[in-house]
């Protein structure tokens, strides 16, 4: 602004001619926001994975229960965002941290299973009654090796309850005791902690899947409730569609192949006898017509079959033709 205009608005606030702005502004328009955590999934979001992962935990219960042949017990039991820092520090050493591929197009994400978890399982899998040892100690090799086979298992549970959003293949990438030394994501880097409980006999346990907001960005527009249940319409009218047209398979149908036709009057016909020749209007190698429920759908050649006549398909018809007689 040149000094003249200041000076006339100067003036013209001391006259009374233009009142101030009210500068305050009300409180409930904005809203806190911490940079050091910001929330990159939504609301809805987080709700659509809570909702697969209840189906996962009721999925991986059965699956346990029939691979250990005791009754397991699993529930999930919270769904947050939380800096991938915050996530490695909550937990325990040691504990078991799996990083597995969600796929290629993906990338990875991690399942973390507690010593409460851990060595109830292995016991019961050597034989034991599913035991924890009175100290927490570093698991040995060949029981990092079980828990991968067993681990493997439980992520390949996952693709079915993502299928109707998008087609997973897990695969164990790396498998450590101590998630401090894991430096998978950047610590700043939100990442969906879903938490389940898993009851084995009298033991409680617990088990977090963490997906970071790298690994899921590309298909954040599907984690709707909104496309998943509009790709679950879809496949139930492809399964109807399918199911459909194996019923029509089986309905019989009238088939009917003309050879040709003759224009001929009552007095010809009169005097056919056995052994005369009618001449058609068909030409010699030109296809025959093939009625199907008296509509001519199709045209084709004579021939035979091992000893059956046949018709071979050359074409559907393109134009329409009276029916001959």
């Amino acid at each position: 602004m040149s000094q003249s205009e200041i000076d006339s608005l100067i003036s013209a606030l001391s006259s009374g001619k233009l009142e101030e702005e009210d500068k305050q502004t009300d409180s409930s328009e904005y809203r806190s926001y911490d940079f050091r955590r910001p929330s990159k999934f939504s609301k809805e979001q987080m709700r659509t994975l809570q909702v697969l992962h209840e189906n996962y935990a009721r999925l991986l219960g059965n699956f346990l229960s029939a691979y250990l042949r005791i009754p397991v017990q699993i529930q999930l039991v919270s769904v947050s965002q939380v800096t991938y820092e915050e996530f490695v520090f909550s937990l325990p050493i040691p504990t078991l941290v799996t990083v597995f591929n969600m796929s290629p197009e993906l990338g990875n994400a991690m399942l973390e299973t507690g010593p409460s978890f851990v060595f109830p399982l292995i016991d019961i899998v050597f034989g034991g009654e599913g035991s924890v040892p009175a100290h927490i100690r570093e698991l040995t090799d060949i029981e990092i090796t079980v828990m991968k086979q067993i681990n493997s298992k439980l992520l390949n549970n996952l693709r079915y309850i993502w299928e109707d959003i998008v087609s997973l293949n897990p695969q164990v990438e790396n498998m450590d005791t101590n998630p401090q030394f894991n430096q998978m994501f950047a610590s700043t880097e939100t990442v969906a902690l879903l938490t389940f409980s898993v009851q084995i006999k009298e033991n409680q346990g617990l088990i977090n899947l963490c997906f970071p907001f790298i690994t899921l960005e590309k298909i954040m527009p599907k984690l709707t409730t909104q496309f998943w249940f509009r790709q679950s319409y879809q496949d139930t009218s492809q399964f109807h569609e399918k199911l459909l047209l194996k019923q029509l398979e089986k309905v019989d149908v009238n088939l009917s192949v003309v050879l040709g036709s003759a224009s001929i009057t009552l007095a010809e016909f009169l005097q056919f006898q056995e052994g005369d020749i009618i001449q058609l209007s068909r030409q010699e190698g030109e296809d025959l017509d093939i009625y199907i429920e008296d509509e001519l759908l199709l045209k084709g050649q004579p021939g035979t079959q091992g000893q059956n006549l046949a018709m071979q398909i050359t074409r559907w018809n393109s134009g329409e033709v009276e029916k001959d007689v």
